[in-house]
């Protein structure tokens, strides 16, 4: 396979704000207009919009401003591994029974050459891509880097909401009629209330008319577990809940992809890949999740599920795919890696090797088969275009503020890539809203209103998701007090200590009124609480497993009256001071049982937390989001809002 060339900034290169527009002005080119008249159209967004979807096997294309529909290969709809077929993808004859038919290509792979004014010898593809959207319909908080002042300080510009997403994404799409839209996980789950009350539905929604292709599962794809991640696909309104919106859920046109999620000897959750022609030439997309996610999802999310190895998933199907004459190969993964932080969105620059991004997806491409032309990243929810291995590998940020615009040149005489170029593109607001898109979100906003506006409290100060050097927040110990209070009563659970895991706490709440929707924003899951029995050795234990062997660490958040010391520098294992672990001031006996609040995640076992499932006596409770709502009307009101709890909790020595 050629080198792969990005299209970024050399490593160590920072570009002025005049050069700034070069960083996103591949996707505008074509933005911003003031609607259309008549039959008169700026891109295939507004054809859509005005005219309905396009005929079978065809696409709108906007060209001198009329709208016309241009055919389109598309592969049969058994392409790929079929949810619960066989993992292999071939019959026993060795013929593959999935991708896209040979089209008149022989088993080599190796179309015919034709003469030689045949026309082109190479075929020009569009992948556009995100990641981690978690169903973000509105605009989301803060800005995107976008680039460096004169004076050094930074550039920094509004970007998403899907409204925009939608334009841009249509946008990019009129450039090139070979485009598929790609996203690596996370699509859905730890949403917004707007999308999360109606169990995603309406990012689904979305995702329909802004025309997604493909998604690879990530982590959150499995936050209600993969029943209803089937339902996603399929439709069917909410077996308890019903259609919140008072009509049908269609599923998702677009496909799901799940390489490495087994559910048996051989099957798969959903399809491994699918394949895509172009112009006779074929492309790949394997997609899948983390190998890692049964660690960070609660475990009856992923009940009879096996997540396998990433590299070994992919270098796996290689055969299978060169088999089909398949060459150009892209992997869209919810795993990803860390930049240095204020890298510019189409930089490389990290603590890695070389001075590159580091993090578990620079090992994944090390370790890919060469084969591997593209990689589309996730899940750390940072932006990164860099060439590792050969290969290009990307990442869009988060909650639709980028996309990834990844041109790919294939030659029709081998199926190879010829050369890969990416670019971040902003998904700036200075362009005109899609208004399909536009109606959806405001009905869903319509429906939530009224109770995402309901006023349950006060707080005196801003409550902080953000941690101190021993791990404490002032959101994470008001959450874990309001578990404890909910479980307290003997008739409840009896408890005497509430832990909360930091990855559940998901936006700050701010200073004065506290609101409904912001509760529910920063505890977006929906897990019930749950109260078991423990012997004060099991939560010794339960603390040091915070410090892992792999270096990681992940500080629970405990209720107040639960105080411990931890040395910093000790041997992992050996961190917590057995004598200064004290509930209510009385040091806990190791031999003695103690009743302990969790949400179900970490009830049973999530964040590897394994202590938690051994707890015995289990009694289930409230949930997360109501207790923090009785929580704040009981101890807060207009002229008494509750106070931020001191960061005492947890002490940190050398």
């Amino acid at each position: 396979m050629p080198q792969a060339t990005p299209r970024s900034s050399p490593p160590g290169a920072r570009p002025s704000v005049f050069l700034l527009a070069g960083a996103f002005v591949t996707g505008m080119f074509l933005f911003v207009h003031g609607g259309c008249g008549g039959d008169e159209c700026q891109d295939a967004a507004d054809c859509r919009e005005d005219k309905g979807p396009p005929a079978s096997n065809t696409e709108w294309v906007c060209e001198d401003k009329r709208c016309e529909q241009h055919s389109v290969q598309v592969p049969p709809p058994d392409s790929g591994t079929d949810s619960g077929m066989p993992d292999s993808g071939m019959s026993d004859s060795g013929v593959p029974d999935s991708g896209m038919p040979d089209a008149g290509m022989p088993d080599s792979g190796t179309p015919d050459s034709g003469t030689p004014d045949a026309g082109p010898t190479t075929v020009s593809v569009q992948v556009l891509a995100f990641n981690d959207f978690h169903g973000q319909l509105e605009e989301p908080a803060g800005q995107i880097l976008a680039g460096v002042a004169p004076d050094g300080g930074p550039v920094r510009v509004n970007a998403g909401g899907v409204t925009y997403f939608a334009r841009h994404i249509a946008a990019l799409r009129a450039a090139n009629p070979n485009t598929v839209v790609v996203a690596a996980g996370d699509l859905i789950g730890a949403s917004p209330l707007l999308s999360g009350l109606f169990h995603d539905e309406p990012t689904i929604e979305a995702m329909n008319l802004i025309g997604l292709d493909l998604v690879a599962v990530g982590n959150h794809e499995f936050d209600e577990g993969s029943t209803e991640l089937l339902r996603m696909q399929s439709g069917g309104c909410h077996p308890v809940d019903g259609c919140l919106d008072g009509d049908g859920f269609p599923g998702a046109n677009f496909k799901f992809l799940a390489a490495n999620v087994a559910t048996g000897v051989d099957r798969t959750l959903f399809p491994r890949y699918d394949v895509r022609e172009f112009e006779g030439v074929k492309v790949a997309f394997i997609g899948m999740t983390l190998e890692d996610t049964p660690e960070i999802v609660t475990p009856t999310g992923v009940a009879g599920l096996t997540f396998k190895d990433e590299v070994q998933t992919v270098n796996a199907l290689v055969p299978e795919l060169r088999r089909q004459g398949i060459e150009a190969i892209i992997v869209v993964v919810h795993q990803g890696g860390i930049p240095t932080s204020g890298s510019l969105v189409n930089e490389c620059k990290g603590a890695g090797a070389d001075g590159l991004i580091s993090g578990a997806i620079v090992g994944v491409a090390k370790g890919l088969n060469d084969a591997v032309d593209v990689i589309v990243s996730g899940h750390t929810h940072q932006a990164y275009n860099c060439v590792i291995d050969g290969k290009v590998v990307t990442s869009a940020s988060s909650m639709g503020q980028l996309v990834t615009d990844i041109d790919l040149t294939l030659s029709k005489a081998t199926g190879d890539v010829v050369e890969a170029r990416a670019n971040n593109v902003i998904v700036t607001r200075d362009v005109q809203e899609v208004g399909a898109v536009k109606d959806l979100v405001t009905k869903y906003q319509e429906l939530v209103t009224p109770r995402a506006n309901r006023v349950i409290g006060w707080v005196s100060q801003t409550l902080r998701t953000q941690s101190d050097s021993a791990g404490q927040s002032t959101l994470g110990f008001v959450i874990a007090d309001s578990h404890l209070e909910a479980t307290k009563p003997a008739n409840l659970g009896g408890a005497q200590v509430a832990f909360m895991n930091p990855g559940g706490v998901r936006a700050d709440i701010a200073q004065g009124e506290v609101t409904y929707g912001e509760a529910f924003t920063t505890q977006p899951f929906g897990n019930s609480l749950v109260t078991l029995t423990l012997t004060g050795a099991q939560i010794e234990q339960l603390l040091e497993w915070q410090w892992r062997p792999s270096g990681a660490t992940l500080m629970l958040l405990p209720s107040a009256g639960f105080t411990y010391a931890f040395s910093a520098s000790a041997p992992v294992g050996s961190r917590v001071d057995p004598a200064s672990i004290r509930i209510n001031g009385v040091t806990v006996d190791p031999a003695a049982n103690y009743r302990v609040t969790a949400n179900n995640y970490l009830a049973s076992g999530g964040d590897g937390f394994q202590v938690f499932a051994e707890g015995t006596n289990r009694l289930g409770g409230a949930v997360d989001s109501d207790a923090l709502e009785a929580y704040l009307k009981a101890h807060s009101s207009q002229a008494s809002p509750l106070p931020a709890p001191a960061l005492n909790r947890i002490t940190r020595l050398p």
